[in-house]
């Protein structure tokens, strides 16, 4: 695919007023580059695609989340899938909030509500006592889908659930974050001829984005001891004779360190797609994992219509673990989707629906199969999760933990 061909034929059109606003970012966007000296960082321009105040793509209006093309969302989550899928996760929340002694639980972008509202749904079914459920989310539009979802619960319940525009300093209670690591800008790099350059982004002549490669070490390139020493392995791992395209998630790794800095007592769960390291950085994959998503389309061209499309790249998970423990959080568990789903029971919440009301069964069995299939999501998302204060583990790592490949 050319990288650079920004009107892929096999892509929907946006309407006019969405190619306006588009516009308006690329305008930001240009300006940017051009205060910068003509060249930023992808992860810099990646960060502006997504989260310009009232432009990007997560802070802006367009819809996101859906089941289909025709009702205007990009992507289709878990929580979208299958509301079996809150209900299954609710039972390690629940047995985290027992195990830490703990009454609150944070969820960061949220959506359009479902997962908080199968959340929360599922543990007033089961009993369990807690405070308060807080949201974090930087999308005013999915803030008032959020509060439209969680207010059909009733105002007992809804009553607890608050939003945030900042983080606590201190937090006790069950994190849960669920496809965010993977909307973390990253750094791109690309080693050709057995050199690697930073890989960013610069303007064309006819105005148009575009990525431009510098040498490290020339003046607007970053790369920390950490990125150098990352590159590094990458040669030994991969050999240094291939041409090479790699991500590395700085922004992804400060995320979790500030979340567990902040977890003084509890649990925080991360649901996302990706890879330990060994399998992330590998010889097969070598043009990475950065990925664009348009009504329900994947593509490799994040310069398409900037602030109306998601730019996202698959998690190193093993990043990720390092930077939770270095805070000295504890490493909870680490598995695929599937078996911490089948840990956590979610057969036994599809066998509660009745087989002979073929009408709600057979959706309600095709969603999980898509939560589980390894040729669906079962195999692909991973679940890592974080503690402090919880002896031992949860039910849902007991079987099939993989933290040892991290």
């Amino acid at each position: 695919m050319n990288l650079n061909a920004h009107e892929p034929a096999s892509l929907p059109v946006p309407t006019a007023d969405a190619l306006g606003a588009s516009a308006d970012l690329t305008a930001h966007i240009r300006g940017e580059i051009a205060a910068a000296g003509g060249w930023l960082p992808f992860d810099r321009y990646m960060e502006l695609a997504l989260y310009t105040p009232g432009l990007g793509y997560y802070s802006g209006g367009a819809r996101k989340f859906g089941r289909r093309a025709e009702d205007g969302s990009d992507f289709v989550t878990a929580p979208e899938l299958s509301p079996l899928f809150a209900q299954a996760l609710a039972r390690p929340l629940a047995q985290a909030l027992a195990a830490s002694g703990t009454r609150q639980l944070m969820e960061f972008g949220a959506g359009t509500g479902r997962l908080a509202a199968g959340v929360l749904s599922a543990l007033d079914t089961l009993g369990v006592p807690f405070d308060s459920y807080a949201i974090v989310d930087l999308s005013g539009e999915l803030r008032e889908r959020q509060r439209e979802t969680v207010a059909q619960l009733g105002e007992a319940v809804a009553s607890r659930v608050r939003w945030l525009d900042a983080l606590p300093e201190r937090f006790e209670g069950v994190v849960l974050g669920n496809e965010v690591l993977d909307a973390m800008p990253v750094q791109l790099f690309a080693r050709t001829g057995g050199i690697w350059h930073a890989r960013g982004v610069a303007v064309g002549e006819d105005g148009s984005l575009h990525y431009e490669a510098r040498a490290l070490g020339t003046a607007g390139v970053r790369l920390s001891n950490g990125d150098a020493a990352l590159l590094a392995e990458i040669d030994d791992q991969v050999g240094p004779e291939i041409d090479y395209v790699a991500e590395t998630h700085a922004a992804g790794a400060a995320f979790v360190r500030t979340v567990c800095s902040m977890l003084t007592r509890g649990a925080a769960f991360f649901i996302d797609y990706g890879f330990p390291r060994s399998e992330y950085y590998h010889p097969q994959r070598t043009e990475g994992t950065l990925m664009c998503h348009y009504r329900h389309r994947a593509h490799g061209d994040p310069f398409l219509y900037p602030g109306l499309q998601d730019i996202t790249a698959h998690v190193e998970f093993t990043g990720i673990a390092q930077a939770g423990v270095e805070t000295g959080a504890d490493l909870l568990g680490y598995t695929s989707q599937a078996r911490f789903l089948m840990n956590a029971g979610v057969t036994d919440v599809l066998a509660e629906i009745d087989p002979a009301d073929a009408a709600r069964f057979l959706p309600a069995a095709n969603a999980v199969q898509k939560l589980l299939s390894e040729a669906e999501m079962g195999e692909l998302f991973k679940v890592i999760a974080f503690s402090r204060g919880i002896d031992g583990t949860l039910d849902a790592f007991a079987r099939g933990d993989r933290s040892h490949t991290l």
